[in-house]
């Protein structure tokens, strides 16, 4: 591999060089194939590995399929670890070789030719066409002669791809190392610890998993007295266990990823600081025939139910909006037998309850 400078001056010409060629090459807005009817589970869409300014798309697309959002934007569910966050951005096949020299050194030529291109920035240009062209390499980047054409579909060049939904442009934009050659079948190189994997897909659908609302049953329903216990519970049809694939498909690589979720509790906030709720943390476990709560029956009425909320103010002429948030445990399996956990989920809404003073009548 010809490297004809020194590491610190290869590297800070490469710097330079990404900089611009990256200019050439924009990974960043996607390409969604086909609507979804809505966003409940069976639901499929597709998200490419990202587009450029000449509207060709990476040859390896995202599906998404299962309990997902609609038209490739993100889920409903929420991590409830704060440190953690879906995949920014990621390497992933772009283009064989002729279809990459064809439009690498067409957009070179451009902008060599482009007025004013010179100094620093010409020099930089010529790098990466050297790179491509000359087999011109960097202290830890081999280069290519010919863009690999003698190798044509013997594998592809990946590039990296920014995730859309990432509302941070610099880690979105972070994977941005020059596109580089995968033969079919063989693992990128160990330094893009980037590149697409079963893991990667994992978070993808975590993050444009469905989780199904949340409305706990009550009783009295949605108009309860002050100091009377409102029972509150969830049938475990309610709870059946939610899925979101990922999947990846290219020439010499097909993968994928299935985040499963299920529910473990429920928490409820009853909208003011007038209120007690059972048990005392708020947290209602579910049970062991996948119910939470216990449906309310004659009788009852002086007992403490084992999930519910007593108010102890009126709401006067408004309601207390009680809120219902379901934590869901999240793991994933992925191709080849990867697979674990992910951090758990939450997602909750909002139910408007109306709670009157008792009336009592003096004799």
């Amino acid at each position: 591999m010809p490297v004809s400078r020194g590491r610190r001056t290869a590297l800070s010409s490469r710097t330079v060089a990404l900089t611009l060629a990256l200019g050439i090459l924009t990974f960043t807005e996607p390409a969604y194939a086909g609507e979804l009817p809505g966003n409940t589970q069976g639901s499929n869409t597709e998200q490419s590995g990202g587009s450029d300014s000449t509207g060709i798309y990476a040859a390896a697309q995202i599906h998404y399929s299962g309990s997902v959002a609609k038209g490739g934007s993100t889920g409903n569910v929420t991590s409830a670890d704060v440190n953690w966050t879906p995949p920014a951005c990621w390497y992933a096949p772009y283009l064989g070789a002729k279809d990459f020299k064809a439009k690498m050194s067409k957009s070179i030529e451009d902008q060599l030719n482009t007025p004013g291109m010179g100094g620093t920035a010409g020099s930089a240009i010529g790098e990466v066409q050297r790179h491509y062209e000359d087999d011109y390499g960097w202290a830890d980047t081999p280069g290519y002669k010919d863009y690999n054409v003698d190798k044509d579909g013997k594998g592809m060049f990946w590039a990296g791809v920014a995730n859309p939904n990432e509302p941070d442009v610099l880690k979105r934009n972070s994977c941005s190392d020059l596109p580089f050659w995968v033969d079919n079948g063989e693992a990128p190189p160990p330094r893009y610890e980037q590149a697409i994997s079963p893991e990667i897909l994992a978070g993808l659908a975590y993050q444009h998993m469905q989780l199904p609302d949340t409305k706990v049953t009550l009783a009295p329903a949605a108009n309860t007295k002050v100091n009377l216990p409102t029972w509150a519970w969830l049938d475990k049809a309610v709870f059946n266990e939610v899925q979101a694939t990922a999947a990846l498909n290219a020439p010499g690589l097909n993968i994928q990823a299935t985040t499963t979720a299920k529910p473990v509790s429920l928490r409820l906030e009853p909208g003011t600081e007038d209120a007690q709720v059972y048990p005392a943390s708020g947290e209602c476990a579910i049970n062991a025939d996948d119910s939470i709560g216990e449906p309310y029956a004659p009788g009852k009425s002086s007992q403490t139910p084992p999930c519910g909320i007593k108010y102890l103010r009126s709401s006067g002429d408004g309601t207390y909006q009680l809120r219902a948030t379901i934590t869901w445990h999240i793991t994933w399996t992925g191709t080849g037998g990867a697979g674990g956990n992910l951090p758990d989920g939450t997602f909750g809404s909002e139910q408007a309850v109306t709670v009157q003073e008792i009336q009592a009548v003096n004799r």
